[in-house]
């Protein structure tokens, strides 16, 4: 049940300071310089605005997404190897959705525009992209583990 404790904590976390960062940007504050804006944009859409034409259904298919996955973990274990990684991202991803229902958009508000533009983000984007690495990561290393054990339990 700690992997549950752990979940739950870093899920409830990263919504809450999402949300709490999304404020400052809704009230108001504005900052530039010549690689970084932090400026408030709405997000219609999914990543880099794209399915923005679905408008309203957006919502409810990352809704039924989320759902799925969530199902999936839990059901398949994954919770009980990766609790701060999947409350991360599930953080992230109710932050998000919460922006649609009350924003009618996702709150973006980090522009990146030196020597290129890049897609506006917000705190939850970069949590489910750092939950998603150290997915990847720990499943490699795992990985690779099982398969020197496996190795060395045929040299002997």
């Amino acid at each position: 049940m700690r992997y549950l404790v752990i979940f739950f904590l870093a899920l409830l976390g990263t919504f809450m300071i999402d949300q709490a960062i999304k404020d400052i940007f809704v009230n108001g504050y504005y900052w530039d310089s010549k690689c970084i804006s932090l400026e408030l944009h709405y997000n219609k859409g999914v990543a880099f605005s794209m399915l923005a034409s679905l408008g309203e259904y957006v919502k409810w298919l990352q809704i039924s997404l989320i759902s799925i996955v969530l199902i999936f973990v839990f059901y398949e274990g994954y919770i009980k190897k990766f609790p701060f990684a999947l409350g991360l991202l599930a953080g992230g991803a109710f932050g998000n959705i919460y922006d649609r229902f009350h924003h009618e958009g996702v709150v973006d508000y980090v522009a990146w525009h030196c020597g290129f533009d890049f897609a506006i983000f917000n705190y939850a984007d970069v949590m489910i992209d750092i939950a998603i690495v150290w997915i990847l990561i720990v499943s490699f290393i795992q990985e690779r583990r099982l398969k020197k054990l496996e190795e060395n339990k045929k040299l002997k």
